[in-house]
């Protein structure tokens, strides 16, 4: 019971979650219709929970649904029910969700993905609470409070004629937007432990923790897969590590086999963001190749000589943050620039070029520099000054 009431706590100290937390809070006490907007991995359902627990709705049910993972020909039957013999395979009648949730709450996420002729059924239970089961006349009613979510742009899916005017602005009586995990700051800390801590009991592992450079690798990792890819990450470091302390090596190693897994490559229809995703992994996985070369010199060196491996010098710093682009700069122009002299390809060279990139982007406002490169100012002034930059 514990662990389920902290699923549903909506963790974090960030000003963002902070603020959100406590909208939640007074949106929970009305009965509104609330559109929750975010991210994919972002933690919507999370937020529908919290809203449902500070309810007077607390004690009936909560009902999630995801309208993208319900075939189409399917979603109305589910949300409505149906009587017996109205389909081939209809056996016996069957309560739908809405019916379920009655007095309760309803969560349907990816509501974007609610075919056109179900939206307008829906938008009539939004208005009336009234609707008919599939092959029924007879007319239901039930008292369940809607919470909807979405990953997409409702407004562009009215524009492209895929959601309906009317729905959409019956939906966003209220609407919460969940930051994305980049931008929540040490909350990713916060999120760890806790996912660390859930971890330990479930596997019965003793974690030993993060060493300092990978806690600064976690922070400026930009998590493309929000708090459902970190989650994912720290269950598989506590089960293949063991338990071992988590050395930025490690994790640079995990973060690259999964930046692989998922097909991180690149794709000229994919946005801005998601291909400096990719440029941050393939400087992750480059850090990787060169301690992988390191220690062949190492090896060869003992072959040749007989004598105990060198220690030669750990790898350079993290590699720099990429944090979320400016809408407008361009990252086409880079593909056209000559490949750049070895000198040039040093993580240094790449963390000094980013901040003058940066810099020139946010026309000098070094505050506005550091928010982007997802570092403190004070952090932004050391490094300007050790690089020289005017």
């Amino acid at each position: 019971m514990k662990a389920a009431r902290e699923q549903r706590a909506l963790l974090g100290n960030s000003t963002l979650i902070t603020q959100l937390r406590e909208l939640a809070r007074q949106v929970a006490e009305t009965d509104i219709t609330v559109l929750i907007s975010g991210e994919t991995g972002s933690g919507k359902e999370v937020l529908a929970r919290f809203i449902h627990e500070h309810s007077r709705r607390r004690t009936k049910n909560f009902i999630p649904v995801n309208c993208g993972a319900i075939p189409s020909g399917l979603l109305e039957s589910e949300l409505f029910g149906h009587e017996k013999g109205s389909f081939t395979g209809a056996i016996q009648s069957r309560k739908g969700y809405f019916e379920s949730a009655d007095q309760g709450t309803i969560f349907l996420d990816e509501i974007g993905e609610m075919p056109p002729e179900t939206q307008v059924k829906f938008l009539r239970v939004l208005e009336t609470g009234e609707f008919q089961r599939v092959g029924s006349s007879e007319t239901v009613y039930s008292d369940a409070r809607v919470i909807a979510a979405t990953n997409k742009n409702l407004y562009q899916q009215v524009a492209e004629n895929n959601f309906r005017e009317d729905l959409y602005y019956r939906l966003r009586s209220v609407e919460l937007q969940l930051p994305p995990l980049r931008e929540r700051g040490r909350d990713i800390l916060l999120l760890t432990e806790h996912f660390v801590r859930e971890a330990e009991r479930q596997q019965g592992i003793t974690f030993e923790g993060f060493d300092p450079e990978a806690v600064e690798i976690m922070l400026r990792y930009p998590w493309p897969g929000n708090i459902r890819e970190l989650r994912n990450l720290i269950d598989s470091l506590l089960v293949l590590e063991k338990g071992k302390k988590i050395t930025a090596e490690v994790l640079e190693k995990h973060l690259v086999q999964r930046s692989r897994h998922k097909g991180l490559v690149h794709d000229p229809s994919q946005s801005e963001k998601q291909e400096l995703n990719l440029i941050y992994s393939s400087i992750i996985q480059l850090r990787q190749e060169m301690s992988e070369i390191r220690h062949l010199l190492q090896m060869l060196l003992h072959t040749r000589t007989q004598q105990p491996p060198l220690l030669l010098p750990p790898p350079a710093s993290p590699a720099p943050s990429i944090s979320e682009p400016d809408e407008t700069a361009g990252v086409s122009d880079a593909r056209k620039e000559k490949l750049p002299d070895a000198e040039e390809t040093s993580l240094e060279a790449i963390e000094k070029k980013t901040i003058i990139e940066t810099l020139r982007q946010q026309q000098g406002n070094r505050r506005k520099t550091a928010r982007m490169l997802g570092i403190n100012e004070r952090t932004l002034y050391r490094k300007i000054k050790a690089y020289g930059i005017g």
